[in-house]
């Protein structure tokens, strides 16, 4: 094998057939930049980029392969393991359960190319959630769904962003949910899942601040009910303890700041809007998800199908190519 054959095989899924996933792709594999990094591999439907290609005069051939021995991954053609489940004129923009059953696919063949070693890392075009359900996979998204296919008994999510990491404890469940479900062991397993990242991507001793859950982080019992004190406290004294550089419970305001500022190597939020907002405001366009804790490493645009501007040829690719960049950076080294 060649120096410029050990270049990660990424394995790109295609996501919601009906949404702006196959023309960010077709956008992102048109650059010879993505091809200096790694190996793209489309896990999808060739007909539907192809149709999408026409649709908003991209001019990328797209070609057919059963396995990713069959690829040639060379910049202008992009090289997809057809699965062969849209039809010709499939709807843009709408909520179908073709579309989630076809994005369900796609995932579980990624999965499985990568557990084969086939392919070094999973990059997720978005999907739809409703979609999702709506053809009977009742997951609430990639992450969860991910853990599912893998036998991964628990995940956390990291979304990456220019100048801010951040880590959450709990993801996709309602606000008094999560603060019940936060206890110290998971707040603890959470730290360590993300201290380990980032000690494997070069960091050898990672600053982690930790959200408080209420406002300025309890204020010594004056706000809430002592869950810092009694779901928080525990986990960071345990860090500290390993020698870890880990500083909390932070009011989560001032926190954000203190990390874009470049105080902090990570925040972990306590809960789904505490880590998304702040990581949205500082770049939608180039912000990476990251499912941490898998036996495969995955990462993912950090937005949705944008349903209402599919098939426009408007989409902008920037967060897919952050995304490929990123699982590049985290896939295992290939031997040269």
């Amino acid at each position: 094998m060649t120096a410029h054959e050990t270049r990660p095989i990424i394995a790109i899924t295609m996501g919601d057939a009906s949404g702006i996933g196959p023309e960010i792709i077709l956008k992102a594999l048109a650059r010879p930049d993505v091809y200096a990094l790694c190996r793209p591999l489309v896990v999808g439907d060739a007909a539907r980029l192809r149709e999408v290609g026409r649709r908003i005069g991209n001019p990328l051939a797209v070609q057919a392969v059963q396995d990713p021995a069959g690829a040639g991954f060379t910049c202008g053609t992009a090289d997809v393991v057809d699965l062969g489940l849209i039809p010709e004129g499939h709807p843009f923009g709408k909520v179908l359960p073709l579309s989630g059953e076809a994005a369900y696919r796609y995932i579980e063949r990624a999965t499985r190319l990568v557990e084969a070693g086939q392919a070094d890392a999973i990059c997720t075009a978005p999907l739809s959630k409703e979609a999702l359900h709506a053809a009977g996979h009742k997951y609430p998204g990639h992450t969860e769904l991910l853990a599912h296919l893998t036998g991964t008994p628990e995940v956390s999510m990291m979304l990456v962003a220019p100048k801010l990491r951040v880590i959450h404890v709990t993801t996709h469940i309602g606000l008094m949910d999560a603060v019940r479900k936060i206890e110290p062991g998971l707040v603890y397993r959470v730290i360590e899942r993300g201290r380990a990242t980032l000690v494997k991507a070069g960091i050898a001793e990672p600053r982690i601040g930790v959200c408080g859950i209420n406002p300025h982080a309890g204020e010594n019992g004056l706000f809430g009910q002592g869950e810092e004190e009694e779901k928080i406290i525990p986990a960071v004294q345990k860090c500290q303890a390993l020698g870890w550089k880990v500083d909390g419970p932070l009011p989560a305001d001032t926190l954000f700041f203190r990390a874009a500022r470049g105080d902090f190597d990570l925040v972990v939020a306590m809960y789904h809007d505490q880590g998304h907002g702040p990581v949205k405001v500082l770049g939608l366009e180039a912000g990476v998800n990251i499912t941490i804790g898998l036996p495969v490493v995955r990462t993912s645009v950090d937005h949705g199908t944008a349903f209402d501007i599919a098939g426009q040829g408007i989409a902008d690719e920037g967060s897919l190519i952050e995304a490929l960049k990123q699982a590049a950076d985290l896939a295992p080294r290939r031997a040269a």
